[in-house]
């Protein structure tokens, strides 16, 4: 299994940080970026290779890459997502489609969350394949967090898995929130790559995760992991980018 990180997203509500860095390399603990606490994340739990999925100032991410795999030990291919600036992570996450039948920790390249949440995972799809029960996408799921409406909130069945993923949710009816971490397992790999196809050619602004709700529509199984009381954050604006550096020097 290698780790893969979306990083091609251009970040507007950060600026200025973002007029000249893509989101993934807003510093949010001294010098250490979202960026390096992913792979740091990745190096940890035992990944030794990663795919970075580059678009908007992707030179910025091309000019550290020598750097990061001596820092953490982790061999980095980028991937280059040709519209990052146009459309939304949807075609972002399948510009990375050949890698998917190496078994993928995917991780948001905006989020900020300790080692021990990639472990969880890992340990929860081990299991599942123990016991017979190989998932196809593991999802990470907070279901201690107050919801409102701006997170991608999600309905489990417990014996059928995901059931619908979305920000545009009643808070109320959900599960829980997807934190943007993904155990892709190669077995999803084909169904996956079709999916997202299906989403961005719909409409190219739309989300990978209504990629994972296609594939839930067609009836294919989605897990979930809980993740436990855990502190996480999403950087999305300055407010959570406070909240991430409060967060990130705890590690």
């Amino acid at each position: 299994m290698i780790g893969l990180v979306l990083a091609a997203g251009a970040g507007r509500r950060l600026r200025p940080y973002t007029d000249t860095l893509p989101k993934a390399l807003v510093p949010v603990d001294g010098e250490k970026t979202v960026l390096d606490l992913t792979l740091g994340n990745f190096a940890e739990v035992g990944l030794r290779e990663a795919a970075i999925v580059v678009g908007y100032r992707k030179e910025a991410v091309e000019q550290r890459k020598a750097e990061l795999e001596s820092r953490y030990g982790v061999r980095l291919t980028l991937v280059e997502n040709d519209r990052a600036e146009e459309w939304n992570n949807a075609y972002s996450l399948w510009c990375a489609r050949e890698l998917f039948g190496e078994g993928l920790l995917l991780a948001n390249g905006d989020t900020v969350h300790p080692a021990s949440v990639q472990r969880t995972m890992l340990d929860a799809n081990d299991r599942l394949i123990t016991e017979g029960r190989a998932p196809g996408l593991l999802l990470a799921l907070d279901t201690v967090k107050k919801l409102a409406d701006e997170e991608m909130k999600v309905v489990v069945d417990p014996a059928k898995g995901v059931q619908r993923i979305t920000k545009l949710m009643d808070p109320a009816e959900a599960t829980g929130e997807y934190i943007g971490l993904t155990v892709i397992n190669p077995s999803a790999g084909a169904d996956l790559t079709d999916a997202l196809r299906t989403t961005f050619e719909r409409d190219p602004q739309l989300y990978y995760e209504d990629g994972y709700q296609e594939m839930a529509d067609r009836g294919l199984r989605i897990d979930v992991q809980p993740i436990g009381e855990v502190a996480w954050v999403e950087v999305d604006n300055h407010e959570d980018l406070a909240k991430a550096r409060e967060i990130a020097c705890r590690y």
